[in-house]
């Protein structure tokens, strides 16, 4: 995967962060990763509603990893909210969740997630599943976001031969 790329994990529980964390860098994985504690932070994130925020000035890419179960907004909620947008779509969305609920998959799946991670509850089990991920993220390409600029004139976007295929 591209340095370029950021990886945004969404998960309310600071231990699967930490882990998932430690264990892609530990699998060679120097993007920068940002951590959302629930599904309203990144919905703000995304939406642009944190002006402030000064990552939104850069040309970058980005990619979500987003649990299910979180206080405020919901995983599927983050999920249907990011794919109804015109830009934002082409965001790949890895969903990664203890749960596995054969319905929240098909939900998932159904709105445009990109894969599903089932965590695993033994840590050795977990952090095998996170070293499969990285493996992953290292030959995926991920496509560039733009911004319409009469939602933020001064947020710009790089645009990639990516989003001339179809969307991931």
């Amino acid at each position: 995967m591209k340095k370029d790329v950021h990886i945004l994990i969404v998960d309310d529980d600071m231990g699967h962060v930490n882990l998932i964390q430690k264990n892609l860098r530990r699998c060679g994985i120097a993007n920068p990763i940002m951590h959302f504690k629930d599904g309203q932070e990144v919905l703000d994130f995304l939406f642009i509603k944190q002006k402030s925020n000064p990552s939104h000035q850069k040309a970058i890419s980005y990619l979500l990893l987003l649990d299910i179960r979180m206080p405020k907004v919901d995983g599927i909620e983050v999920l249907q909210q990011v794919k109804k947008d015109p830009e934002l779509k082409k965001i790949p969305i890895i969903m990664l969740s203890t749960t596995d609920d054969p319905l929240d998959i098909g939900q998932c799946h159904y709105f445009g997630c990109s894969t599903y991670i089932i965590k695993p509850i033994k840590y050795d089990n977990f952090v095998e599943a996170i070293r499969i991920l990285a493996l992953f993220l290292n030959v995926i390409e991920v496509p560039s976001i733009k911004v319409n600029v009469k939602d933020n004139p001064n947020r710009h976007f790089k645009t990639s031969a990516m989003e001339n295929k179809q969307d991931v």
